[in-house]
Parts: C-alpha cells; sequence; structure tokens
C-alpha cells in the first residue's frame, strides 16, 4: 500500500509538471512562433533542465505538436462547457461569439494562426488545427439548428450559416492578432454581431 501511494504521488507529480511545462510551451509558442521556439527557450521560461523538456517530449517536433495538441483541447474544454450548458441557444451563441473573439494577448488565436501555416508543412498539425476548426463550424450549426427548431432563428441553411460567420471570425481574428491598432477588438465585436444577426434573422443587439 505505501509503495503504492508513493508511485501515484510520483505519477501525480509528473503529471503537474508535464501540463505546467505544455502551458509555459503554449506561452512561448505564441511570442516566438512555432518555427522559432526551441526546447531551451521553453526551459528557460519554466525555470527547468533541458533534459527535464526531453525527458517528457524526446524531440523538438514532438513538443511543438504535443503544445498544439494542448491548446486545442483547451479551446475544445471551453467549447464543450458552453454546449453541455442549460441555457437557452440564443445565450450560448453570445458565448461562443464571446469565446472566439481574440481578447487580451490573445495566445490563442496566435497559436491558432501559427498553426494554419504550419499545417501546409505537418500533417500531424493539419489534424489537429482541421479537428478545432470542425469542431467550432459543426458546434455552432448545433446551436443555429436548435435555435431554428424552437423559433428564436430565421435561418434556412444553419450549416452554412456556421461556415459564413465562422470564416468572418476567422479574417477579422487573423487581421487583429497580426496587424496591431488597424482595428478595435471592439470593431470586431460590432463586425461579428452583425454578420450573425443577419444569418440568424436577428437585430445585432439581441446578440450583444
Amino acid at each position: 500500500m505505501r509503495m503504492g501511494y508513493r508511485n501515484a504521488v510520483t505519477r501525480r507529480a509528473a503529471e503537474i509538471r508535464l501540463d505546467a511545462l505544455l502551458r509555459t510551451a503554449c506561452e512561448v509558442i505564441a511570442e516566438r512562433g512555432l518555427a522559432n521556439t526551441r526546447t531551451a527557450d521553453v526551459a528557460e521560461a519554466a525555470g527547468v533542465s533541458q533534459a527535464l523538456v526531453f525527458y517528457h517530449f524526446a524531440t523538438k517536433d514532438r513538443l511543438l505538436a504535443q503544445a498544439f495538441a494542448y491548446a486545442v483541447e483547451q479551446d475544445l474544454a471551453r467549447l464543450d462547457a458552453v454546449l453541455r450548458s442549460s441555457a437557452p441557444p440564443l445565450a450560448k451563441m453570445r458565448r461562443m461569439l464571446r469565446l472566439y473573439t481574440p481578447t487580451g494577448r490573445a495566445t490563442s488565436w496566435s497559436m491558432r494562426i501559427d498553426g494554419w501555416a504550419e499545417s501546409l508543412r505537418t500533417p500531424e498539425l493539419e489534424k489537429l488545427s482541421r479537428r478545432l476548426d470542425l469542431r467550432w463550424r459543426q458546434d455552432l450549426a448545433t446551436v443555429i439548428t436548435a435555435g431554428v427548431t424552437e423559433g428564436t432563428f430565421d435561418c434556412p441553411d444553419p450549416a452554412g450559416a456556421a461556415w459564413r460567420i465562422s470564416a468572418v471570425m476567422d479574417g477579422l481574428a487573423v487581421q487583429i492578432a497580426v496587424h496591431e491598432r488597424v482595428i478595435t477588438r471592439r470593431q470586431i465585436a460590432e463586425w461579428i454581431r452583425l454578420v450573425a444577426a443577419r444569418e440568424l434573422g436577428l437585430e445585432p443587439s439581441q446578440l450583444d
């Protein structure tokens, strides 16, 4: 029993350390980019030895792939929380639009944009990026369909509307993540509400 307890504690400590390393790796990648991130950069930012980083990930490519996967899972967990809630479709739509819009340092969006670029050359990243993108569109379509069913939304093509809303959000998010001070987050939020409202047969103020 005592040996089993010690092993369980050791495994838990390793899991916590791994989670902290992945979170740090995401921050470093968001700042430096996937192509320019070194294992030494992650080790320094995490305050650990480079040997420990290699212990967990074996190679730099594995570190980058797992960090990107970690970021994807974090985004999907936040999305799942919205979908699982008992809120009506209109409230869920408001939450999803706010969740998608970049805020603060937009670490998640920096990684997502970088992931799109690297997906052209890295099949593993393409698979992860596609999974995240498709989930957003599928879940948007699910909420839109539910809203149409209960009579809140007027939308003859929920799947198409989800793709069009997402495309606008993607384009605006790239602008604010890549080009500072070209447009403001307030403008982005207003334009996203305007586009979504037109697709759903609502007034923009209903999505505020």
